[in-house]
């Protein structure tokens, strides 16, 4: 049986350095920011599945999105945590620094969702007659409402916080508050805030909500100064989160260590969806080396249970984070199309033949396939049954074939050619 073929067992257990690969241990560089979503990364470190494979993951924690894309282009990084859009800006020469970034492997699917301040969901609730568990929908026809008082009494835009410009939380972010009629160019204030600052900037009143990645949504709720109104399973449940970032040189010349790596992440990610590792997964995010942040939240959210508010109103999410099942970890370019589809809606990018080819090359499943065989590829045509069962909260459904018609086909979309956010930290 090969190693692939083990893992792909499911019967993985924990290793030692006696069992590592003979030969010695490569080292990778690796950037990540504390998220729970860079759970993967930090188990393939931390309980020997990148050491079965002769491989030894130095883990760096970083501050911001804009210090991992640039300490990847200038090589102080081999691989790195990073964005779903952050590959696909950068072969479409987006962004301050763009330099050509890859991205072999997925390391899964959700953990984002929307807080507000009390302060405006109080103003929500009361214009709208909200229910304690209203959808995301209502949620945001609710905040149309306020939003248009707001105007009419000449009070200033709510400052809302993404954290990067190409990042899923501000397509998701502008997906949610534009399917409740809200223009996020003209109606609110988009700003650009680290994943670890968000709760204290609404704490302060720097900010009046956020979209980030778990735990700090959580956090926020359970500080008593947020309201989460949404989710990522809300606006589109399928959605590749984060990914590993590469340069494509590096990945030429490491053919390798490139296989192995995802071999590792793919037995990392089993491990951390089975839910009897929850609680080991949890107690090692928590550490100040990863995350820093309350054990008892970081557990909560790897089983999908919310604390929406402090006031003890709770909303439990089947597979709010899924690792590895569902092919998870497949980089899908059909999802690259996805998120190119969005910078053409808000504005970052022309359409066109040979921009959607930069886009889709960003993901790249012909590594995933070299290093797992084909029987780990999901077939095309369940793929498009997927893609047509998947549809998002506004009830449309994304066709790759057709991205300028599904692009007019949004009621809400580029109001303005300017940058979309303020900042790029």
């Amino acid at each position: 049986m090969t190693t692939a073929e083990i893992f792909a067992s499911g019967k993985v257990d924990l290793v030692s350095p006696a069992k590592v690969k003979s030969g010695g241990a490569r080292t990778i560089r690796a950037g990540f920011i504390p998220l729970v979503d860079a759970s993967v990364l930090i188990a393939a470190a931390e309980f020997g599945f990148a050491a079965r494979e002769g491989l030894t993951l130095d883990l760096v924690k970083d501050v911001s999105w804009a210090n991992v894309r640039d300490r990847l282009a200038f090589r102080q990084f081999d691989v790195a945590h990073m964005l779903s859009p952050m590959p696909v800006a950068a072969m479409l020469g987006l962004g301050s620094n763009p330099s050509p970034t890859i991205t072999p492997f997925s390391l899964g699917r959700g953990g984002n969702a929307i807080t507000l301040s009390i302060r405006l969901y109080e103003r929500m609730r009361h214009a709208a007659g909200l229910a304690v568990h209203a959808s995301a929908l209502e949620n945001a026809k609710a905040l149309a409402l306020v939003l248009a008082t707001m105007r009419k009494a000449g009070e200033p835009m709510p400052t809302l916080g993404v954290t990067y410009p190409f990042s899923s939380h501000n397509y998701e972010f502008r997906y949610w508050l534009a399917a409740g009629g809200i223009d996020p160019d003209r109606d609110v204030k988009l700003v650009v805030v680290p994943p670890p600052m968000t709760s204290d900037a609404l704490a302060a009143g720097e900010i009046d909500g956020f979209c980030v990645g778990a735990p700090w949504n959580m956090v926020a709720s359970e500080r008593g100064v947020g309201r989460i109104v949404a989710t990522k399973q809300d606006i589109w449940p399928a959605a590749p989160e984060k990914v590993v970032g590469m340069r494509p040189d590096w990945a030429l010349s490491h053919s390798e260590t490139v296989s192995r790596l995802i071999v590792a992440l793919d037995a990392a990610a089993r491990w951390c969806d089975r839910p009897e590792n929850h609680d080991t997964l949890a107690g090692t995010l928590a550490e100040p080396r990863y995350l820093a942040a309350p054990v008892h939240i970081i557990r909560n959210v790897l089983s999908g249970e919310f604390s929406l508010d402090a006031s003890g109103n709770r909303r439990i999410i089947d597979s709010y984070f899924q690792f590895h099942q569902g092919h998870a970890n497949y980089p899908d370019p059909d999802q690259a199309l996805w998120i190119y589809s969005q910078m053409i809606r808000w504005g970052q990018v022309d359409h066109g033949q040979a921009n959607a080819a930069r886009a889709a090359s960003a993901y790249r499943p012909d590594l995933y396939r070299m290093a797992l065989g084909a029987e780990a590829v999901p077939a095309p045509d369940s793929m498009a049954r997927e893609r047509t069962r998947d549809r998002f909260m506004d009830g449309l459904a994304f066709d790759p074939a057709a991205i300028g018609d599904y692009v007019d086909a949004f009621p809400v979309r580029n109001s303005v050619s300017a940058p979309l956010t303020t900042g790029e930290m």
